[in-house]
């Protein structure tokens, strides 16, 4: 591995950085074009060894740091000793999430999220949307969490897999939608319990952000509501949770149908 110039590391912070051993090797396992991968002085065994070999494989440079300047590099609390420097992954539009379901023969199953703000949050959401096999995700331009550093590390690399769709306006993707056929299904206190729904057929599953939910213009463009029955003292569950909740109960009921 070759040395770090001196003053290298502040370089690279108009490029995007992927960090952590998992979310580093799915994004060459997928084929994403990797700038360059650094590695914390030290850490060359296990994950790490063989990130750097398949990197070598691939021509991509690999740079071993001092702990120090790897320490200011880092955007993540927890990097695991190695980064890997990219360009943004772009984000698809939301014709292409429903060719995705079609080119697989499926139904779509596809999450919105509205004003997801929290980082973790988003990764969480997006590792299970990976594990459930959902078509992607849209998320607003505007006050809400973009794919960041923190959030490819949350989903543990499977951000590589699922498609993420930015659009300036939730409330009309919602309409185009149901135009297409689509059950726009909120996620809100004031619905049915989620196991009385029927949940089967093409569906968008809307969760709300960490403060205000759905809001009321998104609630408005739901064709139904489903709810998360609460027993104890809190009011709401935590978006993430309901997310991968009600998203196995329309796998479930999906699964149920084709049994």
């Amino acid at each position: 591995m070759s040395k770090i110039h001196h003053g290298e590391w502040w370089n690279i912070e108009k490029e995007f950085q992927i960090e952590g051993k998992n979310a580093v090797l799915e994004a060459l396992k997928a084929g994403r074009p990797l700038n360059k991968i650094y590695i914390k002085k030290g850490e060359q065994q296990g994950d790490i060894k063989k990130i750097i070999e398949l990197a070598k494989s691939a021509g991509i440079p690999v740079v071993e740091l001092p702990r120090e300047s790897f320490v200011k590099m880092a955007q993540t609390r927890s990097p695991q000793g190695i980064i890997a420097v990219t360009s943004p992954k772009e984000y698809v539009s939301v014709e292409d999430l429903l060719e995705a379901a079609e080119k697989m023969n499926e139904e779509p199953f596809i999450f919105v999220l509205n004003e997801i703000n929290d980082p973790q949050n988003l990764g969480s959401i997006i590792r299970t949307a990976d594990c459930l096999g959902v078509h992607g995700i849209v998320i607003p331009k505007r006050r809400a969490c973009a794919v960041t550093p923190t959030v490819v590390k949350v989903s543990e690399g499977t951000s590589e897999h699922v498609n993420v769709a930015r659009v300036a306006n939730i409330a009309s993707t919602l309409e185009y939608f149901k135009e297409r056929g689509i059950w726009v299904v909120g996620a809100d206190p004031e619905g049915k319990p989620y196991y009385e729904a029927d949940l089967t057929g093409p569906i968008a599953l809307v969760v709300g952000g960490e403060d205000k939910g759905l809001g009321r213009l998104v609630r408005e463009k739901c064709d139904f509501l489903v709810s998360l029955p609460m027993r104890g003292h809190v009011t709401s569950l935590n978006a993430a949770v309901a997310a991968a909740v009600l998203g196995y109960e329309i796998l479930r009921q999906r699964e149920g149908r084709h049994g």
